[in-house]
C-alpha cells in the first residue's frame, strides 16, 4: 500500500503558533520535505525532533516530485513544509499534491498558521468575501491583474516582498486610487506591526522607515470604499 502525504502548517513567525498534531506527524513520517532544510531544522531542533529532510522548492520541483511520489508509492510517508505557514498556497508543492492524488495516494491537510488569513482576521475590512491573489507578476501580466482588480468588490489580499513594497503602493494608487490599505508586517513575530491608510500615505511611512520582513496587503474592495471611506 502506498504510504500518505502530509501537508502540514507551520508557524509564520512566533515558533508557538504550531499544533500538537503537526508535532506528532513531523515525529511520526519517514520523510520531511521543505523548502529550506536549514529554516525546517531550526523548527525541528526546537522541539526535539530528528526526522529525515529532503529539499523540495521551486527550482527543484521537476527532479524531486517523482523522488516523493517513489517514496509514497513504496510505503513511505511524507510530510510536506514550507518555510512557513501552510504548504500550497503561493507555493509548488501544489503540483506534488497534483501528481500523488492522479497516482491515488492519500493526502492529508494538517491545518495551521496562515499569513493571509492572520492578516484579514486583524484587518477590519470585510471577512465575508476576499480574493487572494499571492504574489503578483513581477513584469508580464501585472498591469492586466490591476486593470482587473480595480473593479472587484471583495477585499483584495497580496503578498508583497520588502524591497517591491513601494512599487506596489504606487500601482494601487495609480490602478485603484486612493483606496484603504491595511499592510500587516513580520506575523506573529517580534517586530509585528499592522498598518492602514491610503496608498500614498503608507507609502510615505515606508520611504521614511526602510520595509523590512515579508508583507501581507490588504485592499478595500470597490463598493465598500465607496460606502464607507468617501
Amino acid at each position: 500500500m502506498s504510504g500518505t502525504l502530509y501537508i502540514v502548517s507551520t508557524p509564520i513567525g512566533n515558533l508557538e503558533d504550531i499544533t500538537q498534531r503537526a508535532l506528532r506527524i513531523l515525529k511520526e513520517v519517514d520523510l520531511i520535505a521543505c523548502e529550506d532544510t536549514r529554516q525546517t531544522r531550526k523548527l525541528l531542533d526546537h522541539y526535539q525532533i530528528k526526522n529525515q529532510l529532503t529539499s523540495f522548492f521551486e527550482h527543484n520541483e521537476i527532479r524531486k516530485i517523482p523522488e516523493v511520489i517513489g517514496a509514497l508509492q513504496s510505503g513511505k510517508s511524507v510530510a510536506v513544509v514550507s518555510d512557513s505557514g501552510t504548504p500550497t498556497i503561493s507555493d509548488p508543492a501544489f503540483k506534488l499534491v497534483r501528481e500523488a492524488r492522479t497516482q491515488g495516494i492519500t493526502v492529508v491537510p494538517v491545518p495551521g498558521a496562515n499569513a493571509a488569513l492572520a492578516a484579514i482576521s486583524v484587518s477590519g475590512l470585510p471577512t465575508d468575501s476576499f480574493i487572494f491573489e499571492g504574489f503578483l507578476p513581477h513584469k508580464k501580466g501585472r498591469q492586466t491583474a490591476w486593470k482587473k482588480l480595480a473593479d472587484e468588490d471583495r477585499t483584495i489580499i497580496l503578498y508583497e516582498s520588502p524591497h517591491r513594497v513601494l512599487k506596489t503602493l504606487a500601482e494601487i494608487q495609480e490602478y485603484l486610487g486612493e483606496r484603504h490599505v491595511v499592510i500587516a508586517r513580520e506575523l506573529t513575530k517580534k517586530f509585528e506591526e499592522v498598518l492602514q491608510g491610503t496608498p500614498s500615505e503608507l507609502k510615505a511611512h515606508f520611504e521614511k522607515l526602510e520595509p523590512r520582513g515579508e508583507f501581507v496587503i490588504l485592499i478595500t474592495g470597490k463598493k465598500y470604499f465607496e460606502k464607507h471611506f468617501k
